[in-house]
């Protein structure tokens, strides 16, 4: 018999200003990273007035994570040092291995609304220095499987027999956009080893065995069980799922490098102000 997963804690996050004057609300962050391991941040955005977030986030390098930049509309502009270019658009995900070390930008562009979010996702201690990666997903390489009253959209791991565009290499993870009609009643089997929590974008439901309905801008974190349940309230629900295993391992936070000791920070601090930072890839054996 399945165990639905009940509540386990609900996150309202905080308005912040990040990069170079972006006004986003950190969801989940350094305080959090015990209860949501392998996720150490969220921070989401929703904006319709550009001065909020055309600053944007120039030149910063990242080691140790992942970072998952999914955008529901809008239009960010990026770029990497392995001479990545392009943009994010509306629907559209980046997927990026900073791994041992990667130097990025992220701008931004002027739009009628800016929806999104972004997810810092753990690297396990023995993948800290794997190399780094970018993978640029369009909106029309994410599935969007419709079923009874709900739209999910499958960016990483299964719906079903759906399988998402991508994954990431070093923690399993499910991604979902689930989008509720009215009343309706979204049920999915989770591996019951994963950690799970949702970021509720827009209108409000009901989740697990709770009476009481929780809104948007908001986090929920699940305890153990092996089945996730939503009812969506009057207005409807629309929420992104996450999923993935515990790594369980000691984490050291500098800014946009976690690692697992202080000694592993302050090397790689070392390597940013000495220039060795990107370490050229090892040749094949």
């Amino acid at each position: 018999m399945s165990q639905i997963r009940s509540i386990r804690k609900i996150v309202a996050g905080t308005p912040q200003i990040d990069g170079a004057g972006v006004h986003l609300t950190r969801v989940i962050g350094r305080d959090d990273v015990e209860d949501f391991d392998p996720f150490l941040m969220l921070d989401a955005f929703d904006s319709e007035d550009p001065r909020d977030y055309v600053r944007g986030f120039p030149w910063h390098p990242h080691r140790g994570i992942e970072t998952v930049t999914y955008l529901i509309t809008g239009d960010i502009a990026h770029g990497d040092s392995l001479g990545n270019a392009g943009h994010i658009r509306d629907g559209g995900c980046q997927w990026m291995t900073a791994g041992g070390g990667i130097i990025h930008q992220e701008m931004p562009q002027p739009a009628p609304r800016m929806l999104g979010l972004q997810l810092w996702l753990n690297l396990p201690r023995k993948d800290k220095f794997a190399p780094p990666q970018y993978r640029d997903l369009s909106g029309d390489r994410i599935p969007r499987v419709r079923a009874a009253g709900a739209r999910v959209g499958v960016i990483a791991g299964r719906y079903g027999a759906t399988a998402g565009p991508t994954q990431g290499d070093y923690v399993k993870t499910t991604m979902l956009d689930v989008e509720l009609e009215p009343g309706a009643e979204f049920r999915l089997p989770v591996a019951a080893a994963d950690n799970l929590f949702v970021y509720v974008v827009a209108g409000a439901g009901r989740f697990g065995e709770a009476d009481k309905e929780t809104g948007r801008r908001r986090a929920v974190l699940f305890g153990p069980g092996d089945e996730f349940s939503a009812w969506a309230g009057e207005h409807g629900l629309r929420f992104v799922l996450f999923a993935g295993r515990p790594l369980r391992e000691p984490i050291a936070w500098g800014g946009p490098i976690v690692m697992n000791t202080r000694e592993e920070l302050r090397q790689a601090f070392a390597e940013i102000d000495q220039g060795t930072f990107i370490h050229p890839p090892k040749a094949a054996p």
